[in-house]
């Protein structure tokens, strides 16, 4: 567990411990902000996490903060402390350019509702976290803003679509980073990066944002939100620590009914010594785990056991796999209409990797899926939603890998068709959760040749304080990982 040490460099700082020292005026966030951005200025030349950095815009909302603090009102609880967001979410006068050029011509009018959420709690928005274009990779490379790489190997992955995020964290450059998750977004970078994610409960975050706009041969033209999105994309956060990962969800947490999905309730901490049940699922009978992830699952498992969690092995549970197979039809399904508009104005990069996610997704369903056979998936959820919840409960979480092996090796989705089905068999906990809507985060349980390897707790509907205690335990039970990272 990471202790609070005053004498850090203020990047080096949890955002819970700055937000504390801001509002004591042990140090100001003029200071925050300048440190961090010292940090940038080393280390995001080499990792390519952050673009559109812009001082001068942070730093007066920095000199704000330190006044408001000085005329002693209420302040809220990120007042004050960096964050960024991603290249995919409205930041008013920013571009939501999702990482693609055709998008990069109009700067936000107005924020998201997660962004919105952020300011209001005192945050300092400092710097865009890059993605793949329209976000539909597990790797954070496009042709507009470059190739982000992890702070522990520049040949893997730093994760996607919010790759950006959690090598930027890693790096030290914010304590905080939003970011969004459908198919493992949030979760997978984080723990690419040896940092936590969590993706919590579809409707818990606001998901609004003003409607987006491309800027085609024909003229602009709208992107409306297909019913996938709606139903399984959620806003969360990203943070070095759980307890950062925790203060970020309650702020982000917004009772928003313009959100088709958004729920008016905020998370409600669990009664002090409540120790969740805790389930382990190694896999699903699809593919097999490398070794590093079998332990990662077997260290956590113990520190649980530790803590005073009751902890069980199951050796399968078929409705995971299921899930995973509908994911891979409804996602890709809901996708399909945007193919064209990719064809226009993405990348070689999502262009390649959606044409062999397509051929994946065609050998489990067909090569296209019939109307009724998209029903029936949507149908098939709902029935799984409710047998996952009446297994959890209100106790219970389950413990699983992130993804039946390490950080894949760079563009490895788009080195082969037969590669891409692999990478898209593995990531079977990351696709599982989305299409059912729970929450789940990912914690760092493990260090192997170099790369962190982390574990996912899912949990009930609702369920983010159980995971998120989970997570604390493991969390105060593993050794602090840091990446080996340099300025060259």
């Amino acid at each position: 567990m990471e202790t609070r040490n005053p004498a850090a460099e203020p990047w080096q700082r949890t955002a819970t411990d700055l937000a504390d020292a801001i509002r004591r005026r042990e140090v100001s966030s003029v200071e925050v902000v300048r440190s961090c951005l010292a940090r940038i200025e080393q280390t995001n030349p080499r990792l390519a996490a952050l673009v559109d950095i812009r001082p001068d815009e942070a730093l007066a909302d920095a000199r704000r903060a330190d006044r408001d603090v000085a005329a002693g009102g209420e302040l809220g609880p990120l007042h004050g402390v960096p964050v960024s967001t991603k290249i995919n979410t409205d930041q008013r006068g920013h571009v939501t350019s999702h990482g693609v050029a055709a998008l990069a011509g109009r700067p936000a009018e107005g924020d998201a509702a997660c962004v919105t959420a952020l300011r209001e709690a005192g945050a300092i928005l400092l710097g865009r976290s890059n993605a793949p274009a329209f976000s539909y990779r597990w790797f954070s490379t496009n042709a507009l803003h470059g190739r982000t790489l992890n702070p522990w190997d520049a040949t893997r992955t730093p994760g996607g679509s919010s790759g950006g995020a959690s090598s930027s964290l890693a790096a030290g450059m914010t304590p905080i980073a939003q970011g969004n998750d459908i198919g493992g977004s949030i979760r997978y970078p984080a723990a690419c990066c040896g940092v936590v994610g969590i993706r919590p409960t579809v409707g818990r975050v606001s998901g609004w944002t003003p409607p987006a706009y491309a800027d085609t041969p024909a003229g602009p033209q709208q992107i409306d939100v297909p019913p996938t999105v709606q139903a399984c994309a959620v806003e969360g956060p990203l943070a070095r620590t759980v307890a950062d990962a925790r203060l970020a969800l309650h702020v982000m947490t917004t009772p928003d009914l313009r959100d088709p999905y958004g729920i008016p309730a905020a998370p409600v901490p669990l009664p002090e010594g409540v120790k969740a049940k805790v389930t382990v699922v190694r896999g699903i009978g699809t593919v097999k785990n490398h070794p590093a992830v079998d332990r990662a699952v077997t260290e956590a498992a113990a520190r649980l056991a530790e803590a005073g969690h009751e902890v069980e092995e199951l050796d399968d549970l078929p409705l995971l796999a299921e899930a995973a197979r509908i994911w891979a039809l409804l996602i890709y399904e809901d996708f399909r209409p945007m193919l064209p508009l990719v064809n226009d104005v993405g990348d070689d990069g999502i262009r390649t990797s959606l044409r062999y996610s397509f051929g994946a997704a065609a050998a489990i369903w067909g090569e296209r899926p019939s109307l009724e056979t998209y029903i029936q998936g949507w149908a098939r959820r709902a029935s799984l939603i409710t047998r996952l919840q009446e297994l959890l409960g209100t106790e219970r979480v389950l413990l699983t890998p992130v993804c039946a092996e390490p950080a894949f090796e760079q563009d490895a989705d788009i080195a082969s068709p037969e590669r891409a089905a692999e990478l898209i068999a593995a990531m079977w906990p990351m696709a599982a959760v989305p299409v059912l809507g729970f929450p789940a985060v990912t914690v760092p349980s493990s260090l192997s040749d170099g790369l962190p390897v982390s574990v996912q707790l899912i949990g009930g509907r609702y369920a983010e304080e159980r995971i998120l205690d989970a997570a604390q335990a493991i969390e105060d039970r593993t050794p602090r990982f840091l990446p080996p990272l340099g300025p060259g």
